[in-house]
């Protein structure tokens, strides 16, 4: 075991610390082998009951965090992105981290008390390794899922069942058990507007290596009256057939409706990405980011050049091919559909050359970029520069690499993609990310350097973010493995 050069203030929690991990490192490495299988079953389940004990400590020290934070303590000035970044887990589980704390850990109140966890069952039985997670999640789903009608006394009384039955079942056998307690306390299945409001969803899964990408919805009752009005109307066969030269809209006839050979999911597929496609090609959605709210499309003159000499000189009818391009929001996809993107009304297919003349080098008489120059960084970063970071483009703000604040210039190539949480860490101190542009000479020449803050890395060594131009991951391997001796 790795033996931590960090040490924390108090001499107490020091000196524990240290013996939790002098003695994890002899567990870890004890001889097995002379045990019999009893033996291995009680150390298994003894080592299973301190580490359940030990998230719930975590959750006890996260809520303090939450009730102490300061903005200025650290360079991500929300807790969540301090705790992802700092135990190096994704911030959806930081995020559980700490709602679970607001659950399960003790509280303090205006006047100094202590305040129970609101659910004290379940974190008496998770402190005493009682409960694995999988326990501590459906107790907390059921009683977050319970009706706004049912009383507090009757929701005290539901968590305290649940935690004296999970100290005794397995977490499939206690979600069965919270499945018939919840259609007990609820026979009718009465909810009230508040309670559909809260389960109100859409959430798109990763994009597939098709490219195409699973949605799971649910809808409150407003938003399906409004599908299956449009679908009355675009999900009919004949209706916006894809496979049509020109696809219908007002209502088909029998001949063209019985050629339609799409199933009715297929349909409503089409229908809602008109509608989509019709909305963003209104100009009514305004501007994100001083651009229009439009589909934007990262392609090299190489790609689109070989796309559209596959159409002259093939046969039409052929799928164009070649690697898949971004879109503004991360997305990837065909060649074919991008230049499908293009040809609609109101669309932007922007072609552009850094010889044009176009207003892309303002100095300093403006702080704030342009439309062009917003183009060029999608076309450049992609997405947001910071070490990483997934973020795309349409969710990025431009930053300049050197702080205008410190005579920065608005410049294309002094400029960079940055989301909102990261471009908040960006500064000049010890505490913060600064930027800088890798020199010319350097394998990474021109792009965006981020130089973590001491407590992230002492040596403050520069990064440089790969994942919007992943076929570099195998370029620096590479270079990596020819540099090494021998």
């Amino acid at each position: 075991m790795r033996s931590s050069t960090e040490t924390v203030s108090d001499p107490t929690a020091e000196a524990a610390l240290r013996a939790l991990e002098i003695a994890a490192a002899q567990v870890s490495t004890m001889p097995t082998h002379a045990m019999t299988n009893r033996d291995r079953l009680t150390l298994l389940r003894r080592v299973e009951t301190v580490t359940r004990m030990l998230p719930a400590a975590a959750l006890e020290w996260t809520a303090q965090m939450a009730e102490q934070w300061s903005n200025t303590e650290f360079a991500a000035n929300n807790l969540v992105d301090t705790l992802a970044d700092t135990l190096r887990i994704t911030p959806a589980e930081a995020r559980a981290r700490w709602r679970a704390a607001d659950d399960l850990a003790h509280h303090t109140g205006i006047t100094g008390e202590t305040i129970a966890p609101p659910l004290p069952a379940t974190a008496t039985a998770h402190a005493e390794g009682a409960l694995a997670p999988a326990h501590v999640k459906i107790i907390r789903d059921v009683i977050a899922h319970l009706p706004a009608a049912v009383d507090p006394d009757t929701r005290s009384d539901t968590e305290t069942m649940l935690a004296d039955q999970a100290r005794e079942l397995r977490p499939d056998q206690l979600r069965k058990v919270a499945d018939k307690l919840e259609a007990l306390i609820n026979p009718d299945g009465t909810f009230t507007d508040t309670d559909r409001a809260r389960r109100r969803a859409f959430t798109m899964s990763r994009q597939g290596p098709d490219l195409m990408t699973k949605c799971t919805v649910t809808a409150d009752p407003e938003l399906r009256a409004y599908l299956e009005a449009v679908f009355a109307k675009y999900a009919k066969p004949g209706t916006l057939n894809p496979e049509d030269s020109t696809p219908i809209v007002e209502d088909p006839n029998e001949e063209v409706a019985q050629r339609d050979t799409r199933t009715a999911p297929q349909r409503q597929h089409d229908a809602v990405k008109a509608l989509l496609r019709d909305s963003i090609a209104s100009g009514r959605l305004g501007q994100h980011r001083g651009l229009p709210v439009t589909v934007v499309v990262s392609m090299t003159l190489d790609e689109l050049e070989d796309a559209t000499s596959q159409a002259v000189f093939t046969d039409p009818t052929v799928p164009l091919s070649g690697p898949p391009v971004a879109t503004g929001g991360g997305a990837m996809i065909s060649i074919g559909d991008a230049l499908r993107l293009a040809s609609h009304a109101h669309h932007y297919l922007a072609l552009f050359d850094h010889t044009t003349g176009r207003p892309l080098y303002l100095g300093r008489t403006k702080r704030i970029a342009t439309p062009d120059q917003r183009i060029v960084l999608h076309s450049r970063d992609i997405g947001c520069t910071f070490p990483g970071c997934t973020k795309p483009g349409y969710l990025c703000q431009v930053h300049h690499r050197t702080e205008w604040a410190n005579g920065g210039t608005t410049d294309a190539d002094q400029l960079t993609f940055v989301c909102e949480p990261h471009h908040r860490q960006a500064g000049a101190g010890d505490a913060e990310w600064e930027t800088t542009t890798a020199a010319a000479g350097h394998p990474d020449a021109g792009r965006t350097q981020w130089i973590p803050p001491v407590h992230l890395d002492p040596s403050r060594r520069p990064r440089v973010n790969r994942y919007h131009h992943p076929g570099e991951y195998l370029t620096c391997t590479r270079d990596s493995v020819s540099s090494r001796p021998g």
